[in-house]
């Protein structure tokens, strides 16, 4: 009698510890929480999670397209020292220009100075926004490298002290500008420059007209307004 109380005890606890640790396993697994990615705007399909209206317009606050938070992660500063600054520019009809917003991404405390600024303008069309990109990139100076972000027809300026990358993409025009400092890593300042581009473009939306226009010669290169 008193062997089989044991061995019927034993069982219990073992059912009443396999519960006990599948409860666990079940909580864990409710609490993960999966890591964010940033999608290609070229292989990006309609409705894709991220992406924002392309028929509205430009998101007129710089963190809803690039957040102070992901770019002092991306260049390896403290938690809570970066700031940005939002500045809504005004239609140009005379290059086709709609809408423009400037953003302007600094340092706070003792690391203060400017990290980033980026320009995002709209186009009535891709024929006028590669118009323009082109425009823009002909007066630009440092050593040019063409490159190709997803779809997106880009140019890269390497000068002594920054780097500008230039994109144009559908009706809009993008440039990044990124002045020299530290970046974990030592990574190149293009390299940098392209993973900010693949991580906004999909912010400003996917194309309406299809692929980008090819890029046209510029009849008047003293118009840099994009």
């Amino acid at each position: 009698m008193g062997g089989g109380t044991r061995s019927g005890g034993t069982r219990l606890l073992v059912v009443l510890v396999g519960l006990l640790m599948s409860a666990g396993c079940a909580t864990v697994d409710a609490e993960t929480t999966p890591v964010p990615t940033f999608a290609v705007p070229a292989s990006a399909g309609p409705g894709a999670p991220g992406e924002a209206d392309r028929d509205g317009a430009i998101p007129t606050e710089c963190g809803e397209m690039l957040s102070a938070a992901d770019l002092g992660a991306l260049l390896g500063r403290p938690l809570d020292s970066v700031v940005v600054r939002t500045t809504i520019g005004v239609a140009e009809p005379s290059v086709g220009r709609t809408e423009r917003v400037a953003c302007r991404y600094s340092g706070t405390g003792a690391s203060r100075g400017v990290l980033l600024d980026l320009n995002v303008a709209r186009y009535t069309d891709a024929a006028a926004a590669s118009k323009q990109w082109t425009t823009n990139i002909g007066v630009e100076s440092g050593d040019r490298r063409d490159l190709s972000i997803g779809a997106a027809p880009a140019a890269l300026f390497d000068r002594a002290r920054e780097s500008v990358l230039m994109v144009t993409y559908d009706d809009d025009t993008l440039t990044f500008v990124l002045p020299e400092g530290p970046r974990p890593g030592d990574r190149p300042r293009g390299d940098v420059l392209v993973d900010l581009a693949l991580r906004v473009l999909p912010v400003v939306g996917p194309p309406r007209t299809g692929a980008p226009a090819t890029p046209v010669p510029s009849e008047d290169p003293a118009v840099a307004a994009g």
